[in-house]
């Protein structure tokens, strides 16, 4: 099997309130998120998206993705599971839970491929962290 680039290219987190979400992500992952120009459709409620920090000419491993908010698009448990990768995942569960978030699964092995952890955000999306230490 010949793999030309990751299988995931991009993916949206959905908040109700975007500044509180801008907040928890930056300050969970000490990062700084930035403006995203949304795309314009017919038929489409506007949305207000804020990118995480990627590199998209140099085609660096991992998604690039953003938080987004749209009407009629609610955030919440039991959708789409996005795992960010960490130095030490329970360094940034602990600095998702000082941001408003909750730790929902602490930091456990997954064996030969690392570690992961769970939280919950401040808009009540569950995202996971994963590192190898």
């Amino acid at each position: 099997m010949n793999i030309e680039r990751n299988s995931v290219g991009w993916f949206e987190i959905y908040v109700s309130n975007l500044e509180r979400a801008r907040a928890f992500y930056e300050a969970t992952f000490e990062i700084e998120l930035s403006e995203l120009p949304a795309p314009e459709a017919e038929g489409v409620p506007p949305v207000r998206m804020l990118a995480f920090p990627s590199d998209q000419e140099n085609f660096l491993p991992g998604a690039a993705g953003a938080i987004c908010q749209m009407e009629g698009v609610e955030p919440g448990v039991g959708g789409t599971l996005v795992y960010f990768s960490c130095k030490d995942c329970a360094h940034n569960a602990a600095l998702a839970e000082k941001a408003g978030g909750k730790i929902q699964a602490p930091k456990f092995s997954i064996g030969q491929y690392g570690f992961i952890s769970m939280v919950m955000d401040s808009e009540g999306n569950t995202i996971g962290l994963h590192s190898m230490e």
